[in-house]
């Protein structure tokens, strides 16, 4: 009796054990593909949370990030509806990758915040590619050139060149790269949400100057020719500006660099250029 109770005892230890093994082996399953399904929900976005292409096309938009106030680039016409050059672009390029367009407005001084934020994938908003921005950000490459101009009252007598605004006050967004110009020159800056704000405390000389670009000015004298301004000098080198992405996103500033591509390669892009400023900006 002795001998069957200690085999019946061994038998039941060895199916408990079994047994544990089994639920041990299924709970480890169980892990792993849990563990790849999050694998596979995070792959749709970077690391650091930054769009990529994956992760646009299974939103089906672009998100981007624009200013609104800022013509001709990117303001509201009389009825009201966003438009602008830099949205003509982003625009074309979404229909390129396939998706829509979400275009989120916000003041300039709070753009590269909510990129930060992840708020937008994207700006497109005449932003100026500069070394500084580089080690923080991704470009796409440049879609327009422009040159800074040193704007004034028609009647202002007084300054002439960026070296004359030591002592003046220039009407500036604070973190653009006019301002900067101006803070170089020794000018003191007088925070505006944009170019025509600008222009309006030029205007009841509120401010002394402000610096922009020259493709805005030019639109400005032509939807308003009586405007009282005038540029008294423009430096010499143009600068570039592009599409502005976090980190992370390289895919995605891949795919738009060859929606611009294939733009200039079919005239598309042209079309958009003269369509606001008569001629080809690229350059």
């Amino acid at each position: 009796m002795k001998k069957w109770g200690s085999l019946t005892l061994m038998l039941i230890l060895t199916m408990l054990v079994i047994a544990a093994c089994g639920n041990s082996s299924n709970t480890a399953t169980t892990g792993s593909g849990s563990n790849e399904a999050a694998t596979s929900n995070e792959s749709t976005t970077s690391s650091s949370g930054a769009a990529t292409l994956e992760s646009v096309k299974a939103s089906g938009k672009l998100r981007i990030g624009t200013e609104g106030t800022y013509a001709p680039f990117t303001y509201h016409d009389e009825a009201g509806k966003l438009t602008g050059f830099d949205v003509d672009i982003a625009t074309e390029v979404s229909k390129r990758l396939g998706v829509e367009p979400e275009f989120i407005e916000t003041q300039w001084d709070g753009m590269i915040a909510g990129l930060d934020a992840n708020r937008f994938d994207t700006v497109f908003n005449e932003v100026g590619i500069t070394e500084e921005r580089q080690q923080k950000y991704l470009f796409s490459d440049s879609y327009i050139s422009s040159k800074a101009v040193l704007i004034v009252k028609e009647d202002n007598a007084d300054i002439k060149a960026f070296t004359d605004l030591k002592g003046k006050k220039s009407a500036q967004s604070l973190t653009s790269n006019f301002g900067k110009i101006a803070e170089q020159n020794g000018a003191e800056l007088v925070s505006v949400d944009g170019f025509p704000q600008a222009v309006e405390l030029l205007a009841s000389g509120r401010a002394d100057a402000t610096i922009n670009d020259n493709l805005s000015f030019l639109d400005l004298k032509k939807q308003q020719p009586d405007a009282p301004i005038k540029v008294v000098a423009e430096e010499a080198d143009a600068s570039q500006s592009g599409a502005i992405f976090n980190k992370g996103s390289q895919d995605l500033v891949d795919a738009v660099n060859k929606a611009l591509k294939d733009m200039v390669a079919d005239g598309t892009y042209l079309k958009i250029s003269e369509k606001y400023f008569g001629e080809d900006v690229s350059k």
